[in-house]
C-alpha cells in the first residue's frame, strides 16, 4: 500500500508535520481505496491544485473549490489568520500546519 508517510510523524493540531495529512486522512488510510489514497497523495504533492497558495505561491488545494461540501482543512484545528493578509483563497497544507491555532 502506497502511503506519503516519511516517518517524521507530530500531529500538529489535526495535521502530520511529516506528511501533512490529516489526522482523519491517516486514521482512515488502510480503509480508502487505491484510487482515494492516490489522489490524497496527488494533492499533497501539488500534482492537483485549485489554486495557488496566497502565502508562498505554490499550487494548493481546497476541496470546496474542486466542487465538494467539505474541506479536509475543516477536519484540523482551526489556525489564526488575523495577522495574514485577507486573501480569498485558501493556504496550502504546509502554510497553514505554521500558523497558530485560535
Amino acid at each position: 500500500m502506497k502511503t506519503p508517510c516519511i516517518a517524521a510523524c507530530k500531529n500538529n493540531e489535526g495535521i502530520c508535520s511529516g506528511c501533512h495529512r490529516t489526522i482523519a486522512e491517516i486514521q482512515n488510510w488502510r480503509h480508502m481505496t487505491d484510487e482515494e489514497r492516490e489522489h490524497i497523495m496527488n494533492k499533497l504533492s501539488q500534482k492537483v491544485n485549485t489554486h495557488s497558495c496566497p502565502k508562498c505561491g505554490e499550487p494548493a488545494h481546497c476541496d470546496i473549490s474542486a466542487g465538494k461540501s467539505s474541506c479536509w482543512c475543516f477536519e484540523i484545528e482551526r489556525r489564526d489568520t488575523s495577522s495574514e493578509p485577507k486573501e480569498s483563497t485558501c493556504y496550502c497544507r504546509t502554510c497553514l500546519s505554521e500558523l497558530p491555532t485560535r
